[in-house]
């Protein structure tokens, strides 16, 4: 009798909790696709080299998402050893921030560790790589980078660009700018692809950090990209790969087909990283 009794009281919380479930199912579906899940996609390929100097990584923390880039100085020796230290010194102390406030100051710390670490790994000998680091918290992308690899935003049909590259070639823009040579002689000067900042190296300066961080947009795509992508393959060729409705991962592979396709008899090692979605 008395299980007859409570049986409805039963069913009507059973009907109660299953409706709340529902309900909260219904918002953590709305709120994945206010805030869908990050894509992130890479490719690379040796190129025509006798070893992979290109090193990358990507690892998400409750302060973010980041993915860091390292291109081994393919003309010193011990590039790879450089290229990894680099990546993995700047994942784990990203591992270790306790506030997004700090971006600013970690990009700086990182650099100066990877530094000391490649430069105490080497022993006297020669190697370095550049770097480009970039984190996507709350919609922001906060970065860092030195050396040649850069990092630029495709929105919309168009690339921008977000770093730097410390090569001789800014030198003689500005020694240009100040009447001290022709632009016949900036353009023409053979060592103006020549890195001036990079990791490993004993004059290291400072690693070029965001002013402030840059607004995302829906649709956005951040690429981080080794010379032996940017240097074989023109904007309109990445644009036209990059406009395609596929996954960051197919776009990077198709990146690197594209560069394995031209059959460049001195093709660099050739990296590329892509971030979507997620903000």
């Amino acid at each position: 009798m008395f299980l007859q009794e409570v049986i409805p009281y039963f069913v009507v919380v059973a009907v109660i909790v299953a409706i709340i479930l529902l309900f909260r199912l219904r918002a953590a579906i709305i709120r994945q696709e206010k805030n869908p899940v990050m894509q992130i996609g890479n490719g690379q390929t040796i190129g025509r080299r006798e070893e992979q100097d290109d090193y990358f990584a990507t690892a998400t923390t409750s302060h973010g998402t980041i993915a860091v880039l390292a291109d081994g100085i393919s003309g010193l020796a011990n590039g790879r050893l450089a290229s990894t230290l680099a990546v993995n010194t700047f994942i784990r102390e990203f591992s270790k921030l306790d506030h997004p406030r700090h971006l600013s100051l970690y990009f700086s710390r990182a650099a100066s560790l990877a530094n000391a670490e490649i430069l105490q790994a080497l022993k006297g000998s020669r190697g370095g790589t550049t770097l480009v680091a970039a984190v996507i918290h709350d919609g922001m992308l906060h970065w860092g980078a030195v050396g040649d690899s850069i990092l630029t935003v495709f929105r919309r049909g168009e690339f921008i660009p977000i770093n730097q590259k410390d090569i001789y070639e800014s030198v003689l823009e500005e020694r240009f700018l100040a009447g001290e040579i022709s632009k016949d002689e900036a353009i023409s000067h053979p060592k103006k692809k020549q890195l001036i900042n990079y990791l490993g190296y004993e004059g290291f300066q400072n690693i070029e950090i965001a002013r402030e961080p840059f607004p995302l947009e829906k649709g956005d795509k951040v690429l981080l990209l080794s010379d032996g992508v940017y240097d074989t393959l023109t904007e309109l060729e990445l644009e036209r790969i990059l406009f395609q409705k596929i996954s960051a991962n197919d776009a990077a592979e198709q990146i690197i087909e594209a560069v394995e396709s031209k059959q460049k008899a001195n093709q660099d090692n050739a990296t590329v990283v892509i971030l979507e979605k997620g903000w």
